[in-house]
């Protein structure tokens, strides 16, 4: 186990998942509502956190784990240092399962939020940061294979997952997420 002297990580709510869900936004929503900290992991802000796209995407996902590992050591670290009166939120694809598990005392503390196929393509369609449709596909099947690895590493362990389909808007996934750390948002 991690050393965990003040239980901050063992208390931090965790929102992981898959990119273009609204993790940020909800952490945010969240973090208004009932008064948290937010803690935001963006991985991808240092260098070499994404391979080349013209890797393979077998080879890419299993680079992205190796580094998303790497990383939440930073996180951790960080996570250690924040001193807040109010109880943590986190955030971040690459906050994932089965790193946070191990940390928790329940697995009802993290949740993953996934997109529906059908709202990855929306999303692909109106994101103007993807210029190049080779760049576009070699990031979607990325994608694809880390959410597809978060849902199975969340379900054998007990997490849950939420899909994202476009249905609600980030007030509504807020709400669905705030029920769900209820016990810890009331305590």
């Amino acid at each position: 186990m991690t050393s965990d002297p003040f239980g901050t990580l063992r208390k931090t709510l965790w929102i992981g998942g898959a990119p273009w869900t609204g993790k940020s936004t909800v952490a945010r929503l969240l973090a208004e509502r009932h008064g948290l900290t937010t803690y935001h992991h963006d991985d991808r802000a240092r260098p070499g956190a994404a391979p080349a796209d013209d890797v393979p995407a077998g080879d890419q996902l299993t680079a992205l784990l190796a580094e998303f590992r790497q990383r939440f050591e930073c996180a951790l670290a960080d996570l250690r240092a924040l001193t807040s009166p109010r109880p943590i939120v986190a955030e971040g694809r690459g906050l994932r399962p089965e790193l946070v598990a191990p940390l928790v005392d329940s697995p009802s503390r993290m949740v993953v939020l996934v997109p529906t196929e059908l709202f990855r393509q929306h999303q692909l369609r109106h994101r103007p940061d993807e210029p190049t449709i080779p760049r576009q596909r070699s990031r979607l099947t990325r994608d694809r294979m880390l959410a597809a690895q978060a849902v199975r590493s969340a379900r054998e362990l007990g997490i849950r997952v939420i899909e994202i389909d476009g249905s609600l808007d980030p007030a509504g996934v807020t709400d669905v997420v705030a029920e769900h750390f209820h016990a810890y948002l009331d305590a």
